[in-house]
């Protein structure tokens, strides 16, 4: 494994972490992002995780976003390929992802946080996309806001620049959880112990399936779904053992495979 300087990578009982490590605010810098990118294909390659969560050191910030220095005309072309780099793993990423955002999301803050699956925050944490102050717009933002939210809130995120709160992001679907700041940590485990004990064949197959289906019309979308279930899930140990150990009334035994 790579030594890293400004992010922690680690993988335990099927749980993957990735922490950016520039506290107070995990700006977001080229390094660091090269860096990042460099976990998650870590975390791609291994056939142990079941699920990542990417989260920020420190409780002031998750990510106060990309480094403003890294926008200038000799810098901007590869300060985009790696940031968008991040996005094209997390998509292609076989398991879930969770963003556990412990403070401020802004900027490329927020775009890292709204890029994993599910985001859970703590109690008064601030998101926002503050770019068009800058005359500029996030482009992974204006491409995944609209998909996550009503279009006319995003447009009013996106075009406005103000931030919101993890209790707003909550009320409108954005967020999965808010926990309190103090328990935050013992939360975050709590929330992620259910998919860990879960087959880790089961989740790659649904989260699959949930992203190849999206955005097809229900035909298209249901065959898809069709395929990864018949020919693929259904012919695995796990998916044997688990209505089996229904049948038979017992706890199942996941092989994972």
């Amino acid at each position: 494994m790579p030594t890293f300087e400004f992010i922690r990578y680690g993988v335990s009982d099927g749980l993957a972490t990735l922490t950016v490590n520039r506290a107070p605010f995990n700006v977001l810098d080229i390094p660091t992002m090269i860096e990042i990118n460099q976990a998650l294909d870590l975390c791609a390659a291994d056939t142990s995780v079941k699920l990542l969560v990417l989260t920020g050191s420190g409780e002031k910030a998750f990510s106060a976003g990309v480094e403003v220095a890294d926008h200038t005309p000799d810098k901007v072309d590869l300060m985009i390929e790696v940031f968008h780099g991040i996005f094209r793993r997390l998509q292609k990423m076989a398991m879930p992802t969770v963003a556990a955002v412990n403070g401020v999301a802004l900027g490329g803050g927020m775009e890292l946080a709204i890029g994993c699956d599910m985001i859970v925050a703590a109690a008064g944490a601030k998101f926002g996309q503050p770019e068009i102050k800058l005359a500029v717009f996030p482009p992974i933002a204006a491409v995944l806001l609209p998909r996550l939210m009503p279009p006319a809130r995003a447009m009013e995120v996106l075009l406005g620049g103000e931030n919101f709160t993890a209790e707003e992001g909550l009320a409108m679907g954005l967020i999965n959880r808010v926990f309190a700041r103090e328990s935050f940590a013992a939360d975050v485990q709590a929330f992620l112990a259910p998919f860990l004990k879960l087959s880790r064949v089961a989740l790659l197959s649904t989260r699959r399936a949930m992203r190849e289906a999206d955005g097809k019309p229900f035909a298209a979308a249901l065959d898809t779904v069709e395929h990864i279930y018949l020919k693929e899930l259904m012919q695995t140990d796990d998916a044997k053992e688990g209505l089996a150990a229904f049948l038979e009334k017992r706890k199942p035994v996941w092989r994972n495979s």
